[in-house]
């Protein structure tokens, strides 16, 4: 069931039967996420389902990380726009819940998440692209090892605008 396991919590795929607890989750959040998550909440079944259908092929994997005592969901994390060949790259996405905030569930979960990258896998560099102003979810990403590479203008279109996000990434050779 779970893809790697750590002393709080561990890394799963996602998949159809999620959607209940999912639901909860991105409606009781669906505030704090809007300034930082593109798209609405995916609170329907039939967006639920358009979610999972990324995950058909191989340029887009989705996980949850859940608690190991409780199995349940904490936070999300997406593996998307894989790039095989001489880049083995990849960038992340990733969000927690307003009830799942502030408790490192999501350092640990992250932590997991780039050792399953770089080993099964099979990837060589993960990048993610942050606000400047998130300072959670940039001091999150630097716990986990990422270095900021730059900054990108009106990246990505977000609650409503064209955001400025910062370049982070980690690579293999970067990991202890």
């Amino acid at each position: 069931m779970y893809v790697a396991e750590g002393p709080r919590v561990a890394l799963r795929y996602v998949c159809l039967q999620d959607f209940d607890e999912l639901a909860v989750l991105h409606k009781e959040s669906a505030e704090m996420l809007a300034r930082w998550m593109p798209g609405q909440p995916i609170v329907t079944y039939e967006d639920f389902e358009r979610y999972l259908s990324r995950f058909a092929d191989e340029l887009h994997e989705g996980f949850l990380v859940c608690r190991r005592d409780t199995g349940a969901i904490v936070g999300r994390v997406n593996v998307n726009n894989i790039v095989r060949g001489t880049h083995q790259s990849a960038t992340i996405g990733y969000c927690a819940y307003v009830s799942t905030t502030g408790h490192g569930y999501m350092t640990e979960g992250l932590r997991l998440l780039v050792g399953h990258a770089f080993g099964e896998m099979g990837l060589h560099r993960l990048e993610a692209n942050i606000q400047p102003t998130n300072a959670a979810s940039l001091a999150l990403i630097q716990r986990v090892g990422f270095q900021r590479e730059g900054y990108s203008r009106n990246f990505q279109f977000i609650d409503g605008a064209w955001r400025d996000h910062e370049r982070w990434a980690v690579t293999v050779e970067m990991m202890p």
